[in-house]
């Protein structure tokens, strides 16, 4: 079927745009977006994800304030425009391509709203392609980009307005699309191997520069997937590769970081070693990671919006393995503002874990 996007010179198959390449179940493509002040007092955070193959359409916004995790959250039947970016109270606008984006969450019984951009601070880092295989079934086959920015506009969560001005309120985002596990599961034989996933992500703000760590290994320490960069900032913004590393230590009874340090290095010239202090978690299942109702691709209904309310200080680390930890980082006299992503499950050497959900001690 003809839709919007097919006016374009984009295609990239023999096909309308409303069909992918592949006929997999978990081909998808998502957004993701977050921001927080610079005190890290107030974080949010945006999903959209879109499943050609599942017919599915969904997103969640979410806010943590005050030590609640604000929820508001929409899934879809996807028709046939894959530029329709709307579900329920939520939408995505593409105002410049690559440099700037409005978030739009409109009044929902849920009491969060938002009218708020994105400006990029730095160009857009592709990552190293994704891929990863678990015997011999494909697990992961994508591309994502991250990249730095800042906010303006409005946010209100439970009676509270937010005024977000440029420089006081910065962020990341990324965009990732190909073939990951979503929805419910494939069935056919189970996996033979015992789970195990370390996966790093922290993209990071400075004054003058952004930063960009990703690692994710096996448990011996060998990475299947790494990439650092050193971004400086528009109008004369350049990426600078780096080699990375990570010396990290956890919340005893739990797998969250503690504090941690990251080294990026890069070919000519001093690391820049950058220290981790954490803040607070946020819970990833708010965005639909893992909720095995509202998870990613899941169908819900033809149009359904719901939302929830998690008080942090009780939600239990070893049951939200997936957090966004909101840090404070300093780089010898830099000061900044980020997050950690993590997921840490199952066995890993160097640090000390030996089952499949031992807590650090």
């Amino acid at each position: 079927m003809l839709t919007p996007a097919d006016e374009y010179l984009i295609h990239q198959t023999p096909y309308t745009f409303d069909t992918v390449f592949t006929s997999d179940r978990n081909f998808y493509d998502r957004y993701f977006y977050n921001g927080y002040r610079r005190d890290g007092g107030v974080y949010f955070a945006l999903a959209m994800g879109l499943y050609p193959n599942r017919g599915v359409m969904d997103a969640a916004f979410d806010v943590v304030l005050d030590g609640r995790q604000y929820v508001v959250r929409g899934s879809r039947a996807l028709g046939p425009d894959r530029m329709d970016t709307r579900v329920g109270p939520i939408r995505v606008e593409v105002q410049v391509p690559l440099r700037r984006v409005r978030i739009v969450v409109e009044p929902n019984a849920y009491g969060i709203t938002a009218d708020i951009v994105f400006e990029a601070r730095s160009v857009p880092s592709e990552e190293p392609h994704f891929f990863r295989r678990s015997g011999n079934v494909t697990m992961m086959d994508y591309t994502r980009m991250t990249q730095h920015g800042s906010w303006t506009g409005k946010i209100s969560v439970d009676g509270r307005e937010f005024d977000i001005s440029t420089g006081t309120w910065w962020g990341s985002r990324d965009h990732s699309w190909g073939v990951r596990r979503v929805g419910e599961p494939a069935g056919g034989r189970p996996p033979s191997e015992a789970p195990q996933f370390f996966w790093n992500w922290a993209p990071l703000n400075f004054e003058d520069r952004c930063t960009l760590f990703t690692v994710s290994e096996l448990s011996d320490g060998s990475r299947w997937h790494q990439a650092g960069s050193i971004l400086s900032l528009y109008p004369d913004a350049v990426e600078t590769q780096v080699e990375v590393d990570h010396d990290l230590v956890f919340e005893p009874g739990t797998r969250w970081l503690k504090r941690g340090k990251i080294t990026l290095a890069p070919a000519a010239g001093e690391p820049m070693e950058i220290t981790v202090q954490p803040l607070y978690h946020f819970l990833m299942k708010g965005l639909g990671y893992g909720d095995p109702k509202w998870g990613h691709g899941m169908w819900v209904g033809p149009n359904e919006v719901d939302g929830v309310q998690y008080d942090l200080a009780k939600e239990k680390p070893m049951e939200n393995l997936h957090v966004q930890t909101v840090s404070l980082v300093k780089a010898g006299n830099r000061e900044g503002i980020g997050i950690y992503e993590i997921i840490l499950m199952g066995p890993h050497n160097r640090y000390g874990f030996e089952g499949l959900m031992d807590p650090a001690r």
